[in-house]
């Protein structure tokens, strides 16, 4: 059954109540707030003081806020619930809130799939005759949440434009994950053509958005269209450094289609590569400067076309830069620094020419790394 505003509030069909007692039943009278969470969701967590403040605020108005951790990964249940657990108990000692956890997926049919919801966080009020009032972001909530407890929201046009605004951008959201998932699958095919309409489906959905558009450019280049790939890349550029929002994550976005330490790119044509990575790397590095931004992958990126272009103390300069950023437990996560740091420290390796070490841990110069000098075949005498 289909779930909106007005819609009667489904059941709570939890496995466990890892905090607060159990609720089995709205009770009239009352107004809840349920919220969808997971612990590896960053905008699920940040919400969550925001929660603790609307439960402690709100309390004596009857309110009732009941978090729902239907997306918890591990190899387990068990393992996802004892594991959650500790993870509350560190991070939120102060929670003041029920947090029920599910591994069935029922609360995940009657409630997330029922109102379309394409993913976390995302909650839901329950108003005081047990009727939905509202679907939407948490950081939505405080602003329609005492109209809904003083009764005049549920009813209010400004209610149903809110509904109708989110099911168009649910359905948007639902689009833009099946069109990247028709992507992957066609990749992963080797499927070129299927894979390059698709991305093209994307961005004349989403014209504004980059994400389709550097798809579009790693296959075309990838296709050997090169000179359709690369007006991509130089509009690309145009648009990162003209709306500056997001400037450097879309210039990076370039410099990995054209210097890349892990795939070689050498089959593309120099001149315009090395052009457009002369230019795209300036603006990079000013960037960082100036912001103190995404070090580490700007570094990688900007270090691979300094090496490909022969400056190669300049290059080993920016990877040790990069490397130090990534040990920096305030600001890289040790997941993270397990998965990147052995790569870097191989392609300092490379570029060293000779065995790199961190950590306790070293690598070795490969051959025919990419951007490696190629090395002439010796004459028969």
């Amino acid at each position: 059954m289909a779930l909106y505003i007005e819609s009667p509030a489904p059941s709570l069909k939890v496995e466990n109540w890892l905090r607060g007692e159990p609720l089995t039943n709205f009770e009239p009278g009352k107004v809840y707030i349920v919220e969808f969470w997971a612990s590896w969701c960053d905008p699920c967590v940040k919400a969550m003081p925001h929660l603790i403040e609307l439960q402690a605020k709100y309390k004596d108005e009857g309110l009732e806020v009941v978090g729902v951790a239907a997306y918890e990964k591990a190899p387990t249940a068990d393992e996802a619930r004892t594991k959650l657990d500790a993870w509350l108990t560190e991070t939120f000692s102060n929670l003041n809130y029920r947090i029920g956890f599910d591994s069935t997926g029922e609360m995940n049919k009657l409630w997330m799939d029922a109102s379309s919801s394409p993913g976390v966080p995302r909650s839901f009020i329950v108003d005081r005759d047990r009727h939905i009032a509202f679907i939407g972001d948490p950081l939505d909530i405080a602003h329609v949440l005492p109209k809904i407890i003083n009764g005049t929201w549920r009813s209010s046009d400004e209610a149903k434009a809110a509904d109708a605004k989110r099911i168009a951008e649910d359905q948007r959201t639902e689009r833009f994950y099946s069109i990247r998932r028709t992507i992957r699958l066609a990749m992963e095919a080797r499927d070129w053509p299927a894979a390059l309409s698709a991305a093209e489906e994307g961005i004349a959905m989403m014209p504004d958005d980059r994400h389709f558009r550097e798809i579009q450019a790693g296959l075309l280049l990838q296709m050997r269209d090169t000179a359709t790939g690369f007006q991509v890349l130089r509009q690309l550029v145009q648009d990162a450094i003209e709306k500056r929002s997001d400037a450097v994550f879309g210039l990076i976005a370039v410099m990995e289609q054209l210097f890349d330490p892990e795939n070689d790119k050498a089959h593309l044509p120099r001149a315009e590569r090395f052009a457009i990575g002369k230019d795209v790397s300036e603006h990079i590095l000013n960037s960082v400067q100036d912001s103190g931004g995404p070090t580490f992958h700007a570094y990688r990126v900007v270090a691979q076309y300094y090496y490909e272009s022969g400056d190669k103390q300049r290059a080993i300069e920016l990877i040790e830069r990069a490397m130090a950023w990534l040990d920096d437990p305030e600001i890289v996560p040790e997941p993270a620094k397990q998965y990147y740091m052995p790569r870097l420290l191989q392609t300092l390796a490379n570029y060293r020419g000779e065995k790199a070490c961190c950590s306790g841990s070293c690598s070795v110069p490969q051959e025919n790394f990419p951007g490696a000098p190629k090395v002439q075949p010796q004459e028969e005498t």
